[in-house]
């Protein structure tokens, strides 16, 4: 029952810049009572994009020349703060499949890995030259190659970083640990049995 194996992520993409982006500012706590992770979108970094009134501010999500992108680009520290999986899911749910940030939380780099979101980290120098195409070109094509641990862009390419575990679940379509359990579902119910449990 493996999933979907994802070996690359293509797309258009939105440099968001800054260190230390929490969990807080990619979705606002009040925006958490939700029934399911549906709708959790609209309100990514709702108050970096709005004002208290709801006019919306100037905010690189909010630049129509980024519209439709589906790679974001950070900086250092990318999900820090809570463990909150609605910050990915709310990522996920507005259309982002990966994030190339220098670093990463390690929570929230696990909420995304089992969301089959890659996250791959460069250095300061390779981000910011993507950064600048990007803003010279917003229609560039950027390719995350998860198999390959590159990332391609113009006629530009730079390595990343990603961890072996979640490469290799990414790639081989194991990226859900429930789908994992499910597909192993007889093997759990002979070890209840051995333990007398069943």
């Amino acid at each position: 029952m493996a999933l979907d194996p994802i070996k690359q992520v293509s797309g258009r993409a939105v440099p968001v810049p800054g260190s230390d982006i929490d969990t807080d500012r990619i979705i606002p706590a009040r925006f958490m009572k939700c029934v399911t992770f549906d709708g959790l979108g609209e309100y990514l970094f709702f108050d970096a994009r709005h004002e208290e009134d709801g006019t919306p501010k100037e905010h690189p999500l909010n630049d129509e020349r980024f519209q439709g992108a589906s790679i974001f680009v950070s900086g250092v520290n990318f999900g820090c703060g809570s463990s909150r999986e609605h910050a990915p899911q709310a990522l996920y749910r507005a259309g982002f499949r990966a994030v190339i940030a220098e670093s990463f939380a390690e929570i929230f780099f696990g909420n995304c890995a089992t969301l089959g979101i890659p996250c791959v980290t460069g250095t300061s120098e390779d981000i910011a030259a993507l950064s600048q195409a990007l803003d010279a070109d917003p229609g560039l094509d950027v390719t995350v190659d998860v198999e390959k641990a590159r990332v391609f862009y113009g006629d530009q390419q730079f390595p990343v970083h990603i961890p072996e575990t979640a490469q290799d679940a990414l790639v081989s379509g194991r990226w859900d640990p429930i789908g994992e359990l499910l597909e192993n579902s007889d093997k759990v119910d002979a070890c209840l049995a051995r333990h007398g449990l069943a």
